[in-house]
C-alpha cells in the first residue's frame, strides 16, 4: 500500500524547497558535518545512519538551533543558514525533535492553540490535527506529562504542523513507539507526501519506515552524505545495511556457541538464591557460607537484572554521583558561534518579574529578540523563557545544591549554575539584568563567563558604590538606577528605558559571527601584556619591539588587569601571554590591595597559550595611604608612591612563598613556557642604589622558582643578567618570546 501510494505522488518541482551546499558544522574543534550537500524539491527524503553519525546535528543547523561554520542552506531559494531559529520557524520550516518535548504544565488543546496563532487562513487548524489523531481530540484535557510516548509524538507532530510549514524536519519520529503507533504515523507520513502541501527530511533509524515513506534515502557516515540511494534498493541490500548501518543481520544468525559455554550457562541457570536475613545473614565475619550441594548462592540482598554484586553496583553508583570533571576544553565554542542577536533579560523574576518584564517588553519593541532567563532560588515559578530549575541543573551538584533553603548559600550556587549555563549557550547579543545586590551578583557570575566583546550591561543602585566584586575582568557596563528596582515608576521606567536602548544599540553594532572571524584572520594576532610602574620601561621597550607583527594589550597589574588578561585568553581572543608583571601575587599571598585570585595563570593552564612570564614587581606590596597600612607591617621598608598608594618591600620568606606558589602553577602549564628571572632586580624601585634592592630577596625568589619548577624543553626558567628594565632583559625576552611563538597564526 505505501509503495502503491508513493508512485502516486507528484512530479518535483523544479525549484527546490530544501538545498544544502558544503556545511561544515563544529562543536568546539569536533568536526561534525563535513560537507553536507543535500537537495529536497517535494516529498519524502530519508536520512539514515547509525548513532554519532551527524543526523541530529544537520535538523539542529537546519532550523537554526546550531550554526555552521561554513556552507550554505537555501529554503525555496532563500539563504537561512545565518538567521535566527525564530526567523527561519516564520519562513516555512517546522520541526519535530528527537524526544518530543511536549510542555507538561499545558494541556492538549493548549498547546495546539498556542501553536496555531489564531491564524484564519491556515491549512492546517486544530479541528484537521485531532481528525487527523482521534486519540488526542479524547486526550485534549490532559497535560503533557500525563500523556504516553505516543500520544506526546502525535503532539509533537501535530505542533510543527500547525504552523504550516513549507517543509517540515522531524527528527527520530518513531523513537520509542509500539508498533501500532509507529504505523500510524508511517501511513501519515506517506499521505503528506502524496498530498504536496510541504516536503518533508526525516531522519530515521528504522530502517522499514525510512524506505516505506520515500523515494530516496541518504545514508550519512562521519557527518558526511556517503551516497544517496532508491530506497527500495537500500530495503532489499540487507548487506548494504549491515555494513552503513549496523542492521540487517543480526535479528537472523546465531553465532555457533560452544559445548563448554553450554554446559556453563545449564549451572548458571540451576543456581537457586537463598536470602539470608538478620542473625542468619552474619554468620562468621569475613566467611563465606558455604552450601553443601554447591548448588545454593546463600547472598542477603535480591538478585538483580544485571546479576552483579550489589555492592559493585553501590560503588558504581557512587563514582556516577561524584562531579564531573572539567570539561571547558571539551565544551570550547569558538567566539564567532557565540555572537548572535538575541540578547538574555535575567534576574530574580520572583522579585523583580515586573521590572525586568517592563524591560524585556522595551528591547522588543525595538525589534530585539529575547529571552527570558530566571535567576530566583525561592522556588516560585515564574513566567520566562528560562525556568530557574533549568539554569540550576547546570550546577554540578544538581538544582538540591541551589534550592537549598539556605539565602547565602543558595546565591552562591546559582550564580555558578548560571555562569556554566550561559557559557555553552550560543547566539548571544547580550546580557541584560536589572536587581539589587543579590541580582546583581547572580547576573553579574554569568557576564563574567562571556567573551570580552558581547555586551553586557547591569542596572543597579551598587553601581554607585564598589564594583569591582561585580565586574572582574569582564567588559560590563553599569548603569546606576537612582532609585530601587522596586516597582516602576518615573525613574525606573526612565533608567530601564535607557538600559533597553542602550543594550540595543549595542546589539546593533555587533558583527556577525562571519564578519568577527574574517576580522580576525586579517587581524595582528593579539597577545597579553602585564605592566606596573615600575616595569613600564620594559614592556614599552618590549611593545615596540612586537607591534609590527602582533597587536600588543598591555594590563595594568592591579588584580582586576591580571583577571581581564586572562579572560581574553580564555576566550581565545589572545594568542600568547607575555606575562612580565606578576606582582599581583604578592599582594594577594601577603594582603595588598591589588591581589590575584587563586585562578591566576589559570588562562594559560586551561588553554595551552605560549606563556613568558617573569617577577615584574614582586618586590612590593601595595596598600593605601600610609595610615592604611595594617600594624603588623609598621616596621617594614615603605615608599609612598603618592598619597594614595605606598609600596612595602617583600622579604625573603614572602618572596620564598611567591615563588613555590607560582612555581606550582608553572609545572600546570602544557603550552610552551618561558620565566625569566632577571639578577640585577625586579622593577624600578629594586636596581642597585634604590630604596628596595635586595639581593638577597630577589635570590630567595629565584631560588625557589628553580627549586619548585619542573624543567623540561618546553618549560624552561632562564636567569637573564641586568634589571628588569634593562636594555638586556628585553631582548632575553622578546628572544624567548619569538622562540615559543615562531609561526603564530592571524587568528587564534
Amino acid at each position: 500500500m505505501a509503495e502503491q501510494r508513493m508512485a502516486e505522488r507528484a512530479q518535483p518541482a523544479a525549484k527546490a524547497v530544501l538545498r544544502i551546499d558544503d556545511l561544515q558544522v563544529y562543536y568546539g574543534e569536533s568536526h561534525a558535518l563535513q560537507g553536507v550537500s543535500l537537495t529536497l524539491k517535494s516529498g519524502v527524503l530519508s536520512v539514515v545512519g547509525r548513532n554519532g553519525m551527524g543526523k541530529t546535528t544537520l535538523c539542529n543547523t537546519i532550523t537554526g538551533l546550531k550554526r555552521a561554520r561554513s556552507g550554505s542552506i537555501r529554503l525555496n531559494g532563500r539563504e537561512i543558514s545565518s538567521l535566527e531559529p525564530h526567523e527561519i520557524h516564520r519562513l516555512g520550516i517546522g520541526y519535530v525533535p528527537q524526544g518530543r518535548r511536549v510542555w507538561p504544565s499545558l494541556t492538549v488543546d493548549e498547546h495546539l492553540r498556542l501553536a496555531a496563532g489564531g491564524r484564519r487562513d491556515a491549512s492546517w487548524t486544530v479541528e484537521r490535527v485531532y481528525q487527523t489523531f482521534p486519540r488526542l481530540a479524547e486526550r485534549r484535557g490532559n497535560g503533557g506529562s500525563q500523556l504516553s510516548g505516543g500520544e506526546q509524538q502525535m503532539l509533537a507532530i501535530s505542533r510543527a504542523l500547525l504552523s504550516d510549514p513549507k517543509l517540515l524536519v522531524m527528527d527520530e519520529p518513531t523513537e520509542g513507539l509500539a508498533p501500532v503507533i509507529v504505523d500510524q504515523v508511517e501511513r501519515m507520513l506517506v499521505t503528506l507526501g502524496v498530498e504536496g502541501e510541504m516536503a518533508i527530511l526525516v531522519i530515521e533509524q528504522n530502517i522499514g519506515v525510512a524506505t516505506a515513506i520515500s523515494d530516496q534515502v541518504a545514508i550519512m557516515v562521519n557527518g558526511r552524505v556517503n551516497r544517496i540511494m532508491d530506497a527500495k534498493a537500500l530495503a532489499a541490500d540487507r548487506d548494504l545495511q549491515q555494513r552503513l548501518l549496523g542492521v540487517g543481520r543480526h535479528g537472523e544468525e546465531v553465532e555457533a556457541v560452544s559445548a563448554a559455554e553450554v554446559s556453563e550457562a545449564r549451572e548458571q541457570l540451576a543456581e537457586v538464591y537463598r536470602i539470608a536475613r538478620g542473625e542468619e545473614a552474619g554468620g562468621v565475619p569475613g566467611e563465606p557460607v558455604a552450601s553443601a550441594t554447591g548448588m545454593y548462592r546463600p547472598v542477603t540482598e535480591l538478585p538483580n537484572r544485571w546479576n552483579v554484586p550489589v555492592t559493585a553496583m553501590r560503588q558504581a553508583a557512587v563514582e556516577k554521583a561524584r562531579p564531573a570533571e572539567d570539561l571547558s576544553a571539551v565544551f570550547h565554542m569558538p567566539f564567532a558561534e557565540r555572537i548572535g542577536r538575541t540578547v538574555l533579560v535575567v534576574g530574580t523574576f520572583d522579585t523583580k518579574g515586573r521590572e525586568l518584564r517592563f524591560l524585556a517588553d522595551k528591547l522588543k519593541a525595538l525589534r530585539i529578540p529575547v529571552r527570558t532567563v530566571d535567576l530566583s532560588t525561592s522556588g516560585k515559578p515564574a513566567a520566562v523563557d528560562v525556568p530557574a530549575s533549568q539554569v540550576a541543573a547546570m550546577h554540578p551538584g544538581g538544582t538540591s545544591a541551589v534550592f537549598s533553603g539556605d539565602r547565602g548559600a543558595s546565591v552562591t550556587a546559582m550564580a555558578d549554575a548560571f555562569a556554566r549555563w550561559v557559557a555553552r549557550e550560543r547566539g548571544i547579543g547580550g546580557v541584560v539584568s536589572a536587581g539589587g545586590s543579590g541580582g546583581t551578583t547572580l547576573a553579574t557570575a554569568g557576564m563574567r563567563a562571556l567573551p570580552v566583546g558581547i555586551p553586557k550591561l547591569m542596572v543597579s543602585t551598587v553601581a554607585a558604590g564598589d564594583v569591582g566584586q561585580y565586574v572582574g575582568g569582564a567588559d560590563i557596563l553599569m548603569l546606576h538606577s537612582v532609585a530601587d528596582v522596586q516597582g516602576l515608576n518615573a525613574i525606573t521606567e526612565a533608567v530601564l528605558g535607557n538600559a533597553a536602548h542602550a543594550m540595543a544599540g549595542m546589539v546593533a553594532q555587533l558583527p556577525s559571527g562571519d564578519a568577527w572571524e574574517q576580522k580576525r584572520r586579517t587581524a595582528r594576532p593579539a597577545i597579553g601584556i602585564t605592566m606596573f610602574g615600575v616595569t613600564t620601561p620594559a614592556v614599552q621597550a618590549v611593545t615596540r619591539r612586537l607591534e609590527a607583527s602582533y597587536d600588543c594589550l598591555v594590563f595594568h597589574a592591579t588584580g582586576t588587569g591580571g583577571r581581564a588578561m586572562e579572560s581574553l585568553g580564555d576566550s581565545r581572543l589572545l594568542t600568547a601571554f607575555l606575562d612580565l608583571t606578576t606582582t599581583e601575587v604578592a599582594d594577594m599571598l601577603v594582603g595588598g590591595v591589588f591581589p590575584a585570585t587563586a585562578d591566576r595563570f589559570g588562562a594559560a593552564i586551561r588553554t595551552g597559550i605560549p606563556y613568558v612570564g617573569s617577577v615584574g614587581a614582586l618586590d612590593m606590596v601595595n596598600f593605601g595611604p600610609r595610615e592604611s597600612v595594617p600594624e603588623k607591617f609598621r616596621g617594614r621598608n615603605f615608599v609612598v608612591h603618592n598619597p594614595n598608594v605606598t609600596l612595602m618591600r617583600t622579604t625573603r620568606d614572602e618572596n620564598r612563598a611567591f615563588g613555590e606558589w607560582i612555581g606550582e602553577r608553572l609545572n600546570a602549564m602544557n603550552g610552551p613556557v618561558r620565566f625569566l628571572l632577571p639578577e640585577g632586580g625586579v622593577s624600578l624601585l629594586d636596581a642597585p642604589g634604590k630604596p628596595f634592592h635586595d639581593p638577597e630577596a630577589d635570590n630567595a625568589l629565584f631560588e625557589a622558582l628553580e627549586r619548585t619548577v619542573r624543567q623540561t624543553p618546553q618549560r624552561r626558567i632562564e636567569r637573564v643578567r641586568g634589571n628588569i628594565n634593562d636594555e638586556s632583559f628585553v631582548e632575553a625576552a622578546v628572544a624567548a618570546f619569538q622562540s615559543i611563538t615562531p609561526k603564530l597564526p592571524r587568528s587564534a
